[in-house]
């Protein structure tokens, strides 16, 4: 009997969506373990995405898939971040089954082209495809009808970045751009204050002119509170922490109520 083949990941991608359209945001956290069950447990935490680290984490490729379909079976997006410095990352990403790519380090709108190309099926770019239309089981007409909603993240780091937005926001498919405020932050010589008036100033102008581009803003949060002003701010999508770090917070926290200390 022939079975019903569906595409998770891009009904992942439906909800993300959504909640970066609402007031509340899409809220999510990094994810460097590489172990698919601390996927799985975010997905049913109830985060909007997971977003998988390939330029920092320890993961592979070859893991990633697995770390997919952890993410599939939660029913959470699975957001990759791709190792920095050539596009075939980026098709390596969605074709194994992510629902959106961030791309590190992009500074000018040719980097842009060049990126969202790599995500994009023709005409709109170059992509192919395999394990993201269930391995040729969903019919192509039906797989190419939905698979241009993956999503495109684009990391603008520093402060040539800034210099270059207006043209960034410019380029066609570009769906966020996300500020990492610690790069930002080095590129204004005042590395690690993260809270300092002059990067909140410019993460607040980054919302403004992307807003008038209709390109939504992302940002790192290191705690849920933080995460909170940045959604006051104008921010959609919210990348907090990391795992491992929630992890050992909250056993730190378990630790201290254990032994009744406040």
């Amino acid at each position: 009997m022939e079975r019903n083949v569906t595409m998770p990941t891009l009904e992942s991608v439906k909800n993300f969506k959504a909640a970066m359209a609402s007031e509340q945001g899409a809220f999510g956290p990094f994810m460097i373990t590489s172990d698919p069950a601390f996927v799985e447990a975010a997905g049913y935490a109830g985060y909007d995405f997971v977003l998988l680290d390939m330029e920092h984490g320890p993961g592979t490729f070859e893991n990633l898939q697995n770390l997919i379909r952890a993410a599939n079976v939660a029913g959470v997006c699975p957001v990759v971040r791709v190792p920095r410095g050539t596009d075939i990352w980026i098709d390596q990403a969605l074709d194994v089954g992510a629902g959106a790519v961030m791309i590190p380090q992009i500074d000018t709108a040719e980097q842009a082209r060049i990126a969202v190309s790599a995500a994009k099926f023709s005409p709109r770019g170059t992509r192919r495809f395999v394990r993201s239309a269930a391995y040729g089981g969903v019919p192509g007409a039906d797989y190419f009808a939905k698979a241009q909603d993956t999503v495109v993240i684009l990391q603008a780091e520093g402060q040539k970045a800034i210099d270059n937005l207006d043209d960034i926001l410019s380029v066609e498919g570009v769906d966020i751009v996300f500020v990492g405020p610690y790069d930002l932050s080095a590129s204004l010589g005042i590395i690690g204050q993260i809270t300092h008036p002059r990067v909140m100033e410019l993460i607040g102008e980054i919302c403004r002119k992307a807003a008038a581009k209709g390109v939504q803003v992302g940002c790192f949060a290191d705690s849920a509170e933080s995460g909170r002003r940045l959604l006051e701010m104008g921010v959609r999508f919210v990348g907090y922490s990391c795992d491992t770090a929630i992890f050992m917070n909250m056993a730190k926290a378990d630790i201290a109520a254990f032994h009744g200390e406040k």
